[in-house]
């Protein structure tokens, strides 16, 4: 579905109902096999974050400097010699790993909680997820993608998509994943649709204008399924 963004006369957004409507919700730590079968606990932490920019990297930064053995079972790592950094082979910023995955992951049966540090610090501190963790992953798994669109009268909008980070979103690389959520039925028993468990990011993605329309959109579609078989339902549902 396509509709102009209530806060930008230049910006359209175009989304996936399908996903958005669907009832797919993250399992970790409840079915999750990861992406690496050498590490079915570590989820999709395996690789650690890149960061989108280095804005990214300083707001995380000023989150780590909160962070307390107790919460983060690689404390002393993340903060020693070797930092919580690293630069990859093609010269791009990411968290580093430790013992084959992300520094900021605890893994199961540390006190301080399974899963990622930041994600917990946030928790703590009646917080967002998304406020303390780099962009990629709290925007997983929803892709946000632009593409400027010339029109038949040579005018030109910012074609904005929101919908689903599927297997092929992370590149070929996307072959050699053991498994991933998006695309598993285990994924899909959620109690609230994407659009709406998914309101704080997607709010951070589009606005909050831009966000009511969407549900607006949705709930439209999840009503008329309630009259007639719904239209391309996801896959996985």
């Amino acid at each position: 579905m396509e509709f102009p963004d209530p806060a930008d006369d230049e910006q359209v957004f175009r989304c996936d109902l399908t996903w958005l409507t669907s009832r797919w919700s993250c399992i970790f730590g409840r079915g999750c096999h990861g992406i690496d079968a050498a590490g079915p606990d570590d989820g999709c932490c395996t690789l650690g974050a890149h960061f989108s920019d280095k804005d990214d990297e300083k707001r995380v930064a000023g989150h780590v400097r909160r962070l307390t053995p107790e919460l983060w079972q690689h404390h002393a790592e993340g903060l020693g010699p070797d930092g919580w950094t690293e630069t990859d082979e093609d010269g791009e910023r990411k968290t580093r790993r430790v013992d084959g995955a992300c520094v900021f992951h605890n893994r199961a049966g540390f006190p301080g909680g399974t899963g990622c540090a930041l994600h917990l610090l946030a928790l703590r501190e009646g917080r967002e997820p998304l406020e303390t963790k780099p962009d990629v992953c709290w925007q997983l798994p929803v892709r946000r993608s632009y593409e400027w669109i010339t029109r038949p009268d040579d005018t030109k909008v910012l074609m904005v998509s929101i919908g689903e980070y599927d297997r092929r979103g992370w590149g070929p690389g996307g072959h050699d994943l053991h498994w991933w959520c998006t695309s598993a039925p285990s994924a899909h028993g959620g109690g609230q649709a994407v659009y709406e468990s998914y309101r704080p990011e997607l709010v951070e993605l589009m606005g909050e204008r831009a966000y009511a329309r969407l549900a607006e959109l949705c709930k439209d579609r999840l009503t008329a399924a309630r009259h007639a078989p719904l239209p391309a339902p996801h896959p996985a549902d």
